[in-house]
């Protein structure tokens, strides 16, 4: 397995090429691939996906992946480390979750938001810019161009249905979705009955509703949502235990615990300790 790593917060790259040279290449940051010209597929964690000119890829920390060129390709890479996104000051969104939760969930273009299409071919125009035009402040006005790719990808993958959700999952639905990833942390607005007096739908009929268009139960998603959530404050933060339990409602640690024994099978403690020592020996 071969592992890259970057001694910068930040970094971006110009590459123009007909064939990978890595096979299997494993990142311990995040990194955004845009497709400038050319097409081929990309193999990730065992998926196989087109790309083509326009093509916004998120590659997220140990994913394994390597590009099949069919076309001679020009990317722009984008690196930067998980302490970038974490200890950057946000407005509004929280992207390193956003990003971490849908790591598993992204295989090609993210992408789904057209009019995001050009704003995400101009940052990267100007990013090309000013790589060939060294200035004053370069480093801040890349720093700036990035941050807006970040968000730009945040926010479209944040509005990526389920992984069972139909295609023909209708507006109210992702609504619905939006409402669950933004309270998250409070237990109160998770009720099926806060849920369907806001989005007018009958308590009895959320349930079915959530499932057709979902291919799950709200119940399981919020559930996957959560947990996906806590494995990640658990491998990527500092976060000590009994601020996990604050931050997303539980009454206290062992109810946390019990929660999380119900698909990992140890403790809170346990699943950090391994994960630690799986990163030590990478």
């Amino acid at each position: 397995m071969n592992k890259e790593n970057i001694d910068r917060l930040v970094d971006v790259e110009y590459c123009k090429t007909e064939k990978c040279p890595v096979r299997n290449l494993q990142f311990s940051f995040f990194q955004m691939v845009y497709v400038i010209s050319g097409s081929g597929f990309l193999e990730i964690n065992d998926n196989k996906v087109t790309y083509n000119k326009g093509s916004l890829i998120m590659l997220t920390p140990n994913d394994q992946h390597y590009f099949d060129i069919s076309e001679i390709s020009e990317f722009l890479f984008v690196k930067f480390s998980e302490n970038y996104v974490r200890e950057y000051n946000w407005k509004s969104i929280n992207c390193i979750e956003c990003l971490l939760y849908h790591a598993s969930h992204l295989s090609g273009c993210v992408l789904k938001n057209k009019p995001d299409e050009f704003l995400v071919k101009s940052i990267v125009d100007s990013l090309l810019h000013n790589m060939k035009h060294h200035d004053l402040y370069q480093e801040d006005l890349t720093l700036h161009y990035v941050n807006a790719l970040i968000v730009i990808a945040a926010r479209n993958i944040s509005k990526m249905r389920p992984v069972n959700a139909t295609v023909n999952s209708d507006k109210r639905m992702l609504s619905i979705i939006g409402h669950i990833q933004t309270h998250i942390y409070e237990p109160q607005q998770l009720k099926a009955s806060v849920i369907s007096k806001k989005f007018g739908l009958s308590e009895t009929y959320l349930g079915s509703y959530f499932k057709n268009q979902c291919g799950e139960t709200i119940q399981n998603y919020i559930y996957n949502y959560k947990m996906r959530l806590i494995e990640h404050r658990l491998m990527f933060s500092d976060m000590r235990i009994n601020e996990i339990v604050n931050e997303f409602g539980f009454a206290d640690e062992s109810h946390l615990n019990k929660f999380f024994k119900k698909r990992h099978k140890i403790s809170l403690t346990e699943f950090r300790k391994s994960k630690q020592t799986v990163k030590e020996m990478v």
